[in-house]
């Protein structure tokens, strides 16, 4: 299973990489692809991940989800 959506806040690579860790270490997340040019992150997934969730990992790292 796939999910899609956009972060915001990213300027650089190593945001690219923190965005990448953050959503990597979730429960469920079998792998993260995150685009700086688009602001998309890509996520294949176990099982669906909430919004809330998400956004937490996100948020934790200083930046959001649109």
């Amino acid at each position: 299973m796939n999910q899609s959506f956009i972060v915001t806040g990213m300027t650089c690579g190593n945001c690219v990489r923190h965005v990448t860790a953050a959503l990597g270490a979730l429960p469920g997340v079998r792998s993260a692809i995150v685009d700086l040019t688009s602001g998309r992150a890509d996520l294949e997934v176990e099982r669906e991940i909430d919004r809330a969730t998400l956004r937490a990992a996100l948020e934790a790292e200083e930046y959001g989800l649109a």
